[in-house]
């Protein structure tokens, strides 16, 4: 397999890089990223997007990582565009994903139950109501709820696991602001009798494809931005620990240094390969649930060490809150949440052993 990036991948990434470096406002990013068509890559051409794939889509979400850049790109992209585009009807496809590839609207999604990350049996439930669905249940960790125009959010059925576009807006929904490292919007989202009908479901093609298809989306996502967040982490302590000096000397020349920075290039390097190498298989339409349960592994055993390594080498403007260092350490809070955590991840892989 050659995980050499395409020519089309080259210039997605030398396009993102250059939008997102013009300014470190985040609304300005998000305008640029959606003025350059970026956010439309994965709209078929119907819809005035290019037709590509999440390989292509990847390449976005490693630059906005790589820049530490607080713009939706996660939530649009992996939790909304990609699995409306995969699973949607042609009416859901038509109303939702050119206001969202325009930077106009958000998409996300409620992957998170209390204690139960990524969950593939929701306690969240649909009962039939007068020819319709009322939710009940509670959601955690929901990025740019209150902002979305629909969360994609899995519920329990009673023939199986769907997955409903739901208006945050709606009766019988309520979103209640909660915290996280970033300090980017993120709610916890409860659901009393909301009402969804069978036009809000996205489409199974077997029981529980829709849901299975949405986190495949969603881990693939994380991996991408955790790889360009390590990236960019580790070029800016590159840079740091070659141009301070001490001593008179660089403090790369010191062999503690040079060992330390090793340990973060070689994390890097690690969760970029998994990274890539689960994209590709999922992409390319093979079973990639394995190499993305290891992918994210890595990302959440392997980052937030790397992370610590590299404010121990800035020394105490690693802690300063003007430097950017502290932007990336936040994101990689938030994402190893996003994912489970390690040991989540672990535990995952352990049933996938075990059989």
């Amino acid at each position: 397999m050659d995980f050499t990036p395409d020519d089309t991948q080259g210039e997605i990434t030398s396009l993102a890089a250059q939008v997102l470096g013009k300014t470190d406002e985040p609304a300005d990013q998000w305008r640029a990223l959606a003025g350059a068509g970026l956010l439309a890559l994965p709209l078929p051409a119907d819809l005035g997007g290019d037709g590509l794939g999440v390989d292509h889509v990847a390449p976005v979400l490693t630059e906005v990582g790589r820049a530490a850049a607080a713009v939706p790109a996660y939530a649009v992209l992996a939790l909304g565009i990609l699995p409306i585009e995969a699973l949607g009807t042609p009416a859901q496809r038509a109303e939702f994903l050119p206001p969202a590839a325009a930077g106009e609207t958000i998409l996300t999604a409620a992957l998170h139950e209390p204690s139960a990350p990524l969950t593939s049996i929701p306690g969240t439930s649909g009962a039939a109501a007068d020819g319709s669905w009322a939710v009940t249940g509670v959601k955690t960790h929901v990025p740019y709820a209150a902002e979305a125009t629909r969360i994609l959010t899995p519920i329990a059925l009673p023939g199986g696991t769907g997955v409903a576009l739901v208006d945050p807006r709606a009766d019988g929904v309520e979103v209640l602001p909660a915290y996280n490292a970033t300090g980017t919007p993120e709610y916890t989202v409860r659901f009393d009798g909301a009402r969804v009908s069978e036009a809000d479901l996205l489409r199974d093609r077997t029981a529980g494809h829709a849901l299975q298809t949405l986190h495949r989306y969603a881990l693939a996502g994380a991996l991408a931005l955790g790889d360009g967040l390590l990236a960019g982490a580790l070029a800016l302590t590159a840079q740091h620990v070659g141009e301070r000096t001490q001593f008179g000397r660089p403090l790369a020349t010191f062999q503690a240094v040079a060992q330390q920075i090793a340990d973060v290039y070689v994390a890097s390097r690690t969760v970029h390969l998994a990274a890539v190498s689960a994209v590709w298989r999922l992409a390319s339409g093979l079973d990639a649930d394995t190499e993305l349960d290891i992918a994210a592994y890595w990302l959440t055993a392997e980052a937030p060490s790397a992370l610590a390594i590299c404010h121990h080498l800035h020394g105490g403007v690693g802690v300063d809150r003007t430097y950017p260092l502290h932007r990336y350490s936040s994101a990689v809070k938030d994402l190893g949440r996003t994912v489970g955590g390690a040991a989540h991840r672990l535990g995952r892989l352990g049933e996938r052993v075990a059989g």
